[in-house]
């Protein structure tokens, strides 16, 4: 008929179209079924738990714990947590030292003991909160930073911030210092840091962040342009690292405090007496 010589079989929309068409496309194809469910398998089962340890500079030497993935054919465990940077406050690392939990000291993953990480010293920061606290209205904020390199070749970058505050006797509601005074007060600041860390090692460079030494030093240096206070180290970054030494990781972790294990409690006699007769039964 004229109609049917008028329909193109290769039309889309042509008789056998239906066949022609992808499987999901028609609903009324069937479509195939996928694979199975695969299986749940926790997570957990394929981790390794280490235990962070820090050098001996610190009292207190168990951070905490880490996990990392099983060795799985060329990926070994070790290369999963080598080079980890870890945060510890300062009130965890040094016993009676809760006032000064505002300082953070970053620890390196140098060397795998067994289950342990040897870490070194990497860096040190102040909380947000500390920094936000110190800030007032009417004073002028004086900051500076000097690059040192340490007798061990590493080279850190220190950031030292203080405040200016009133003078004995001012009446005067502001205390500004003058731009000559800042870069008086800065040039102090750079000196003496410089002076104070050029001679240490990391270990006594940590052994002077601690107390806040340098701070104080500053405070009484930069007395006679303009009085200062709250001058803090506020951070310390590692610019230029050597390559680990296994063999002084291990001499910095030696001697170090060991692990708390707890104190003896005394008994009354009456237990005394039971714990006796229990182990001669």
């Amino acid at each position: 008929c004229s109609l049917c010589a008028t329909w193109d079989l290769n039309s889309p929309t042509g008789p056998q179209a239906s066949d022609r068409m992808a499987i999901g496309k028609n609903k009324r194809l069937p479509r195939k079924k996928g694979k199975g469910k695969k299986k749940i398998v926790d997570p957990f089962s394929r981790k390794d738990w280490f235990e962070i340890k820090a050098p001996a500079v610190f009292a207190v030497r168990d951070v905490g714990y880490t996990m990392a993935t099983k060795t799985i054919g060329t990926k070994l465990v070790r290369d999963n947590v080598m080079g980890r940077v870890f945060e510890a406050s300062q009130a965890d690392l040094q016993p009676n030292s809760e006032d000064d939990s505002f300082r953070k000291f970053k620890l390196k993953v140098g060397e795998v003991d067994g289950r342990n990480l040897l870490t070194y010293f990497w860096g040190m920061t102040l909380t947000t909160d500390k920094l936000r606290s110190l800030v007032r209205k009417w004073t002028t904020l004086i900051e500076a930073q000097a690059d040192v390199k340490l007798t061990d070749g590493v080279t850190v970058r220190l950031f030292c911030i203080g405040f200016t505050y009133p003078r004995e006797g001012q009446n005067r509601k502001t205390s500004y210092a003058q731009k000559g005074q800042v870069r008086a007060i800065r040039k102090k600041m750079v000196e003496v840091m410089v002076a104070e860390v050029s001679g240490c090692d990391t270990a006594q460079l940590v052994e002077k962040l601690k107390p806040a030494a340098i701070g104080n030093l500053i405070e009484k240096k930069c007395k006679s342009v303009y009085p200062i206070h709250n001058v803090l180290i506020r951070k310390v970054k590692t610019i230029k690292a050597q390559k680990v030494d296994v063999g002084k990781l291990l001499e910095a972790h030696a001697g170090g405090a060991k692990k708390d294990v707890g104190k003896a409690v005394e008994r009354p006699e009456e237990e005394k007496k039971k714990m006796d007769e229990e182990k001669k039964e």
